[in-house]
């Protein structure tokens, strides 16, 4: 990937952080998430009186690439304040669709704090893909 992809990735996932529903933890977390074709998913974090109902920005963006029949993940960026990683869930989901997607974590500055793979991300992760 380009450096100039790179940073489209990053500027999404920095604008689709605004749009994150945070009333009750106040940290938004934005998404964006390329696939091999090169279409390209954003998701927010949306968060609910009812905790378990929240949904994390990452998930909420391979969510929607699910929905709309894509599932060869290349790359995910994923916007926090402070370059947060990921919950369990989410490695839990990058896992279901892919072993060695680009996951790059980066702050609210767009700063990359962390580049890794799912695998590398939940090492041992339970998973009908073949952990080699």
């Amino acid at each position: 990937m380009t450096d100039k992809n790179m940073q489209e990735l990053i500027d999404l996932a920095l604008l689709a952080r605004n749009n994150a529903y945070v009333p009750y933890s106040n940290y938004p977390v934005g998404a964006a998430l390329r696939t091999k074709s090169g279409k390209v998913y954003t998701g927010a974090n949306i968060e609910n009186a009812s905790y378990p109902l929240t949904i994390c920005g990452e998930r909420n963006a391979m969510f929607q690439a699910v929905a709309d029949g894509s599932r060869d993940f290349e790359t995910l960026v994923i916007a926090t304040r402070d370059g947060g990683s990921p919950c369990g869930a989410c490695r839990q989901v990058m896992i279901e669709f892919s072993l060695d997607m680009d996951v790059v974590i980066v702050d609210e500055q767009g700063k990359i704090t962390l580049r890794a793979t799912p695998a590398e991300l939940l090492p041992g992760a339970f998973t009908s893909i073949s952990l080699k």
